[in-house]
């Protein structure tokens, strides 16, 4: 496979990395200071719409489309350096309109949605005006298992009616909110696969309650974070439900592929990052006589580091060139391995970095606690582990079946 990126790719990968020097990381700090002292930390500081102005300006928009007028027109291949890129901090996806959930959700609109749909929740997304949740997990049944979920989508005459109660929604909390992509059980006699449903739920609709924000190891996610929610009785209209009853199923093998890659991609990033913050700290820190860089265990540490990181972006890259050239279905176990793969060696990775930087790497100075702690949790988020472990295995144990018959 050939992974030599285009002119037009290296010159995005160019102006993205500049980009990030001048105006994103310069302004980590004062983000979480803002949301910091604001009444409410579901307040979005100014700074961040100033910023996505300027990248919506400078040409790094909607980048994670590919083949679509909606895009960039990017393969899954092209944008996997572009994807790492920016997801090297955690204020910077959304920057660039290229932020879960919402990339999901808009890939879901482009792909399965109506004309009115689209006008009404895709174009606002796609502008950046609005943001948007999807609306999944569950907490009284295990969610791993997604034929379990149970909220209801009852049809009505000319309405659906949803009840139900869902958590870690991730973007629930987001004040600028304004539309939950719905999963939940419309036909509970189909089969299995043919049970569910995805209905679209105005934030505002009568019986939609947002309420707690869940954490996650302590933070918040503030300003877009995750929430419980809880939909009573909740009526919208016909034209609201995506491609038809019984589809859930059907719509969400097509969000979860191109989603769950991006957060790997995203994953690479932060993994980068930390090991440049390890380097630098073992290069200006002294103990014992010496650097910490002329101490072997810090050498073993940077170099298991590197190794593992270009391990799981050549699989990434791999999974991404068979996602453009054979489709997402043949690219299943590739994808379900990086989505094992890339969490777990950015959790290495960042295990060192701050062990490296002693209590500095616990503190809210760095960024290296909080990126844990989200990485911890891509390791349940579209699917647990075990979920594409299981999946891999199967695959396997299918494939050799075949060949020794």
């Amino acid at each position: 496979m050939d992974f030599e990126f285009s002119d037009r790719v290296k010159a995005l990968q160019a102006s993205l990395s500049a980009f990030m020097e001048t105006h994103v990381y310069p302004h980590e700090v004062a983000v979480e200071e803002l949301l910091e002292r604001a009444p409410s930390r579901w307040t979005v500081p100014p700074i961040i719409e100033e910023l996505k102005a300027k990248a919506r300006a400078a040409g790094l928009w909607n980048l994670f489309l590919p083949d679509s007028e909606y895009g960039a027109g990017l393969s899954n291949l092209e944008y996997a350096p572009l994807c790492e890129i920016m997801g090297r901090s955690l204020i910077a996806p959304e920057l660039f309109n290229c932020n879960f959930p919402d990339t999901g959700n808009m890939e879901v609109l482009v792909r399965y949605g109506t004309p009115e749909q689209q006008e009404r929740w895709l174009r606002p997304l796609l502008a950046g005006t609005i943001r948007s949740a999807f609306a999944m997990t569950e907490p009284a049944v295990a969610s791993s298992d997604a034929t379990n979920i149970a909220t209801s989508i009852r049809r009505d005459r000319d309405d659906y009616v949803v009840d139900g109660h869902k958590w870690y929604i991730s973007g629930a909390a987001d004040p600028r909110c304004k539309v939950f992509v719905v999963l939940g059980k419309s036909d509970p006699a189909a089969p299995r696969h043919a049970q569910h449903s995805m209905i679209l739920v105005p934030r505002d609709a009568a019986g939609v309650e947002v309420g707690r924000a869940m954490r996650v190891f302590g933070f918040d996610g503030a300003p877009s974070g995750q929430a419980e929610v809880r939909f009573r009785s909740v009526r919208v209209p016909r034209d609201h439900i995506i491609l038809g009853e019984g589809r859930g199923f059907e719509i969400a093998q097509g969000r979860l592929g191109p989603g769950r890659i991006h957060h790997c991609m995203r994953a690479i990033g932060l993994a980068e990052r930390a090991l440049e913050f390890m380097v630098d700290r073992a290069l200006t820190r002294s103990a014992f006589g010496s650097t910490l860089a002329e101490k072997s265990v810090i050498r073993h540490h940077i170099a298991q580091s590197r190794i593992e990181i270009e391990q799981a972006r050549l699989l990434t890259l791999k999974a991404a060139c068979m996602m453009d050239t054979l489709g997402n279905k043949a690219a299943r176990s590739e994808i379900a391995q990086i989505k094992v793969a890339a969490p777990n060696m950015a959790l290495r990775v960042l295990d060192r970095a701050i062990q490296v930087h002693g209590a500095a790497g616990l503190s809210q100075d760095l960024p290296l606690a909080a990126i844990f702690a989200g990485m911890r949790a891509l390791r349940m988020g579209d699917g647990p582990d075990e979920v594409h472990r299981e999946a891999i295995a199967k695959y396997e144990l299918r494939k050799r079946a075949a060949a020794v018959r």
